[in-house]
């Protein structure tokens, strides 16, 4: 069985945008030109098909990222089979709270269609999943939509892309009316105009641009051509020689080069709703978003040598895929979606996990149509699909063939803000909620689960307060468990910020029998960042928010103890010194220590390093951290005075104001503990006109007063 399509001809992209920009109603009609679903669903109806979930469908919003894969042949539905594209589509949630699907999704796509909101242009979260998208070098297309609504206009949104995204945005269409007369579109390059007629706008008649708008189209194509042009230094010479008429296929092909360098976003409108504008971009990924083949070969590490090595996009490679996605299936158990970067893979053969060192069966493979699916016998590099019943595969680990094995790029995820106390309703609740958490942490890298050894509570922590009471409700609808909850915590950090030298702890104990006797001199300090790729030493061991150094000599320490030493530091760390939160950014070094021929034992040494770098973080001036949001409050320009007011009043710090449209944007720094309920005092404040957005930004230094507060509300 050959592949289908050639890796030219399929393309890995995703829709991302702020929430509301219409991310959803666009994937539907995706699905709908290219016709996987026979009527459109929407949204608002709670009818989206990659809006599957109950809570998706009541909310409006997209929580988990849908993976879908389609078909589109840009003659528009001809018959040329030649033509034809294979798409593969992630449909990523908006809300701040779910940020890890976008992160993950980012990490396994080729290209993104960011979506923006024709009225709001550019919102905090566009921002937010912009930089996601540059972090991992992700080409994209802009899609300004909404251009029917009341407000809206193409040319505010795009002014607001090059001054808050990028300055590298270019017009590549016009829009021809506007608000209730938006009725189509002009494409720059051919200088033709296009209309949306027939059933669901499915017939695209192309025309004459409009008398009225041929001198601003005339002037937005230079624009548009200078733009391409500077991207090749043959068409750049011949354009400074005098020449402007470009042939149209060598205009795309730089084009296209450019948007797959990243040094150019082409911004492309309509309006997914009113079905005007979706058939053009999907020739938009087709002309300039990058197949498998245009990306670089993915790196990775060899898990025995530590050496980089690369695999290239090609079906002749060694087998690799990274797993970025788990998903509970009512129906089939336990899906892990997986990107297949090179190499090939069939049903009933055996996977290497190298993250783990496992190999499992692979049973099945899945290719989606979000909440449908199709049995597929073999999955070749470039492709996206869904491994049935993989019981060890968690999310980052990495798949491939064994003769050649590669630990991929793990995706890294922020570390959760808000935490809430969780206790079953009855004894039958209590052994399905164990259960039921393991499998939605297994989903969700970024939901955590951990137990209050002292008071044997259950906590949960997540991204935010819609983050938790998902979870809280998904719990209850597909694990059937009832649960109490307590009211949201903020997950606050410990650290230290300054040093102690040679913290010395002997433990002995003689009590007949065996003696216990372990001796460990630390140092402590800050952990200094280090810049991304550089080696690290062998005898440094580090993770996020720690570091440990073994800088024993001559086995002072035999070298069966020292992990042990590591092991009783990290547990002093999770229990903290001020008020019993978790530390962080802390570097340990052990210096000296002695043995016992036969007392020595490892946990002798556990005790004696957990009660050194307890005397130690006590003398390093240890403080409390908090997570401190990045607040974007939208209000009418008469409540802007009460609105900066309260957010002082919160211990926020005003970055700037801006105007949208009639409304005054207030973009500020408050810590997360002054922002529970703000929701519900903002619409009082605003006569319900109000809206605020907020997302994770940095954890920092508690003031003294409060540090107060927290100590004693722990006691």
């Amino acid at each position: 069985m050959n592949r289908d399509y050639p890796l030219e001809k399929t393309r890995n992209f995703g829709i991302i945008a702020h929430i509301d920009a219409g991310k959803t109603t666009t994937s539907e009609r995706i699905l709908y030109y290219t016709g996987m679903s026979h009527k459109i669903g929407e949204v608002h109806e709670g009818e989206a098909v990659t809006d599957w979930m109950e809570q998706e469908k009541e909310r409006g919003i997209t929580i988990t990222a849908a993976a879908i894969t389609c078909f589109w042949n840009p003659s528009y539905m001809g018959t040329d089979k030649s033509l034809m594209h294979r798409f593969n589509i992630i449909d990523t949630p908006g809300h701040v709270d779910f940020t890890v699907e976008v992160e993950r999704s980012l990490k396994v796509l080729d290209g993104g269609v960011v979506v923006f909101d024709g009225v709001a242009g550019v919102e905090p979260q566009s921002e937010t999943v912009w930089r996601q998208a540059d972090k991992y070098n992700v080409p994209r297309i802009c899609f300004i939509n909404k251009l029917d609504r009341t407000g809206a206009s193409f040319e505010r949104s795009f002014a607001s892309i090059l001054e808050r995204l990028n300055k590298n945005a270019v017009r590549a269409q016009l829009p021809i009316g506007n608000e209730g007369d938006f009725n189509g579109v002009v494409d720059l390059l051919k200088m033709k105009a296009y209309k949306f007629e027939g059933e669901m706008g499915n017939q695209v008649i192309e025309y004459e641009i409009p008398a009225d708008m041929l001198a601003e189209a005339t002037k937005r194509r230079a624009e548009f051509v200078e733009k391409i042009v500077e991207l090749d230094d043959t068409m750049m010479n011949q354009y400074l020689e005098g020449k402007t008429d470009f042939d149209i296929a060598d205009l795309k092909k730089a084009l296209r080069k450019g948007v797959i360098a990243g040094k150019i976003f082409p911004v492309f409108t309509g309006s997914a709703l009113k079905n005007k504008g979706t058939q053009l971009i999907l020739d938009a990924v087709v002309d300039y978003l990058p197949s498998p083949l245009d990306v670089p070969p993915v790196h990775g590490l060899d898990p025995e040598s530590g050496e980089e090595i690369t695999r290239a996009a090609s079906d002749s490679e060694p087998f690799s895929a990274l797993a970025f996605k788990l998903q509970t299936d009512p129906f089939v158990g336990q899906l892990t979606f997986f990107r297949v970067y090179s190499g090939t893979i069939e049903a009933g053969s055996y996977i290497y996990n190298s993250t783990t060192g496992q190999k499992e069966r692979l049973g099945r493979i899945v290719r989606l149509q979000a909440n449908k699916r199709e049995e597929v016998k073999k999955v070749y590099a470039g492709e996206i699909a869904a491994a049935v019943g993989l019981k060890d595969a968690k999310t980052s680990h990495t798949f491939c063939d064994e003769a050649h094995p590669i630990v991929l790029d793990p995706i890294k995820f922020a570390e959760p803000v808000v935490s809430l106390r969780i206790e079953p309703k009855t004894k039958a609740d209590q052994e399905k909620m164990g259960v039921a958490l393991k499998k939605l942490g297994d989903e969700d890298p970024t939901f955590r689960i951990s137990s209050n050894q002292e008071t044997g509570e259950t906590i949960i922590a997540g991204m935010g307060e819609l983050h938790l009471e998902i979870m809280v409700d998904r719990m209850k609808r597909e694990f059937n468990v009832e649960a109490n909850v307590g009211k949201p915590q903020v997950s606050y950090r410990e650290t230290i910020k300054g040093t102690c030298v040679d913290e010395d702890f002997k433990y002995v104990k003689q009590s007949g029998g065996k003696g216990q006797y372990g001796h460990v001199r630390i140092t402590i300090k800050p952990l200094e960042a280090i810049e991304e790729g550089a080696k690290i030493p062998k005898n440094v061991h580090r993770e996020t928010g720690f570091e440990f150094i073994d800088s024993i000599k001559g086995g002072v320490i035999p070298t069966e103890f020292i992990p042990a030493v590591e092991k009783g530091v990290k547990e002093a760390m999770d229990r903290g010194i001020v008020a019993g939160f978790p530390m962080t950014d802390v570097s340990c070094e052990l210096t000296f220590g002695s043995s016992h021929d036969v007392d020595s034992s490892e946990i002798a040494y556990k005790i004696a390093a957990s009660q050194a770098f307890q005397a130690a973080a006590k003398k390093a001036k240890p403080v409390i951290l908090e997570p401190i949001m990045k607040v974007e409050v939208v209000t009418p320009e008469q409540f802007m005075g009460d609105c900066t007011g309260s957010l002082s009043s919160k211990r926020g710090q005003i970055e700037g104001m801006d105007d949208r449209g009639l409304n005054k944007v207030i973009r500020a720094m408050v810590p997360l503990s002054e922002m529970f309920g703000y929701t519900t005092d903002l619409r009082s404040m605003t006569q319900g006109r109000g809206s605020m957005t907020m997302e994770f930004d940095h954890y920092d230094v508690v003031p003294p007063n409060v540090e107060k507060e927290i100590v004693e509300s722990r006691k």
